[in-house]
């Protein structure tokens, strides 16, 4: 595994992040970079065509607003509303994620746009290349700004494999109060419990015991005497994925009735087809 891949969890312990490959980022970006242009390049000829009639401080002005909407403000919004993604990542396989591998924010999108104005349109992508190939992950400045890099969501080496409830757990879990776990800490946990058999013995449980220590102020009552901070971590992740689960699986089923409910006719009218 490359530097490019990985995420340095503490003790020294390097996990795999599934960072994105540099000719896999300037296939992405060059996609974007062309539908961008497009935009641009209609945008101009429907202003030319419609601006006869104005003055060429109101044509400058119009035109400076529209090259700041599709180079800003366009992908700035796509990434937001996409949780990191373009069309260009689409096609790629590729997310924008931050460091800890959660999603990205407004804050985000907009510091990586407001430097990607330089970094890929200014210099044609060469220097957001330069940077990516002698950086860490794959990064161009406006990751390194923004706190992201460009995670690959197809062509991974494997899926992680699906938790299960320690044995023992399952009433405590049931009945523990669990607190929102931030995306960064249960991320971190979730990949741990995958390399826990790979790594040296004492990062194990020196990491595994201080992912346990910050589950802890997040749960409460505290699992039984002698729990395993493997089993408590497992337990806590197992818990949360299933009551998202059922909040989903609910809310799911409630917009279904709902939508019941407005198709029938009022007053329990039956309908007469």
């Amino acid at each position: 595994m490359t530097d490019e891949d990985a995420i340095l969890i503490g003790e020294g312990v390097v996990l795999d992040s599934g960072a994105a490959s540099v000719p896999l980022r300037m296939m992405s970006g060059a996609i974007d970079m062309i539908v961008t242009y497009a935009v641009l390049i209609v945008g101009f000829s429907m202003l030319e065509r419609a601006g006869a009639d104005l003055n060429d401080a109101w044509a400058r002005a119009i035109a400076i607003a529209w090259t700041v909407a599709c180079l800003v403000l366009l992908p700035m919004t796509v990434e937001t509303l996409t949780r990191g993604r373009s069309l260009g990542r689409w096609a790629a396989g590729l997310r924008i994620v931050r460091d800890d591998g959660g999603p990205v924010s407004v804050r985000h999108a907009a510091a990586r746009a407001l430097l990607g104005v330089l970094e890929l349109y200014a210099t044609l992508g060469m220097l957001a290349v330069t940077v990516s190939a002698f950086g860490t992950r794959g990064k161009r400045i406006g990751d390194y700004v923004a706190g992201t890099y460009a995670m690959r969501t197809r062509g991974a080496k494997r899926a992680l494999p699906r938790l299960a409830m320690p044995v023992g757990l399952e009433g405590w879990a049931r009945t523990a109060d669990i607190t929102r776990l931030g995306d960064g800490l249960a991320l971190t946990a979730r990949m741990f419990l995958t390399r826990a058999p790979d790594m040296h013995a004492p990062s194990r449980v020196r990491v595994g015991t201080r992912l346990s220590q910050q589950f802890a102020t997040h749960v409460s009552p505290p699992p039984p005497a002698g729990t395993h901070p493997e089993a408590f971590l497992a337990a806590v992740l197992v818990e949360r994925r299933d009551r998202e689960q059922r909040v989903e699986e609910e809310r799911m089923a409630r917009a279904e009735r709902d939508g019941d409910a407005l198709r029938r006719l009022p007053y329990g009218i039956p309908d007469a087809d």
